[in-house]
């Protein structure tokens, strides 16, 4: 991996870590409905006119756009929206890995490896930690926190109906499967917030609130995409993926030097567990098979 490739991989970790204290700020004045809409809508236009179709079924297409677009980013703005720090979700989020592993196997048939499980097992024991500091009557409560659960699991599958589309543009199958996102989210925005919260912010949008949904449109989702997929089509998954790890990190970093989010005792250690377990999953089949070979 040559050094440019390494800026490039830091590039992508540092918008998509960022992101999460943008789609905080954004909050602010714009519904998370309302605001996940106009994301995918800009995500999708201009570019769709640019980028070729994916060479895949419409229902994976469809799919992919319902499951992440409209589900995932639903529940995880709804979350943050009501409660959820910006770092905590930038770290919660990441036992996607977890899910869809579960989703393999139910879906794919694969068969995790024990060094899998037991990372898996010792995530989930630190998101029962954070969930137990958050049910002390701190922030929200612990709605927030299932709901970023739901938006991992929701990302998880997404993960699936991916690899089920079989070998294609990634960018490309963003791009399109973004065109599926807005008009649902829309009509769900329409239902639960209401035509007077959407005129609202339409009329009291800042160049602050248009700037977080263009950030989390060009940069996040096209630029992010676009430079990560790109790396993954010249360089082995192994040495590309677990460059994602460090995402957290950037959220969590971002958020305390934007935001002056603070972190509890016991966030911290269950933050550490969580950050333990996606080690283990990454990193330990590797180590598994060298010692096999050993």
């Amino acid at each position: 991996m040559s050094p440019r490739d390494v800026l490039l991989a830091l590039l992508v970790v540092a918008i998509w870590g960022f992101n999460f204290v943008v789609i905080k700020v954004g909050l602010a004045t714009v519904p998370p409905l309302l605001m996940t809409a106009a994301r995918f809508f800009l995500a999708a236009v201009p570019a769709v006119f640019f980028v070729a179709r994916p060479a895949c079924a419409w229902r994976w297409v469809v799919g992919f756009g319902l499951v992440l677009g409209v589900a995932k980013f639903s529940a995880l703005l709804i979350a943050m929206k009501i409660g959820m720090p910006a770092g905590l979700s930038s770290l919660v989020l990441q036992t996607q890995a977890f899910f869809t592993m579960a989703f393999a196997v139910v879906f794919l048939r694969e068969r995790p490896l024990p060094v899998q499980i037991a990372g898996a097992v010792v995530a989930f024991l630190g998101v029962a930690v954070i969930a137990l500091a958050r049910s002390g009557g701190a922030g929200a409560g612990l709605g927030p926190l299932l709901l970023v659960l739901v938006a991992a699991a929701c990302w998880g599958l997404a993960n699936i109906v991916a690899k089920k589309a079989g070998r294609v543009n990634m960018l490309a199958f963003v791009v399109w499967s973004s065109l599926v996102a807005p008009l649902p989210l829309l009509a769900l925005s329409l239902i639960f917030e209401g035509p007077q919260a959407i005129a609202t912010a339409v009329r009291d949008m800042t160049p602050l609130a248009c700037g977080t949904i263009l950030f989390q449109a060009w940069p996040t989702t096209l630029l992010g995409f676009g430079i990560w997929t790109a790396l993954l089509s010249r360089l082995p998954v192994a040495t590309v993926a677990p460059f994602s790890l460090l995402v957290p990190v950037a959220g969590i970093a971002s958020a305390a030097w934007v935001l002056g989010e603070p972190l509890g005792a016991r966030e911290i250690a269950g933050s550490a567990l969580v950050f333990v377990g996606l080690l283990a999953n990454v990193f330990g089949p590797r180590l598994a098979a060298r010692l096999r070979r050993g």
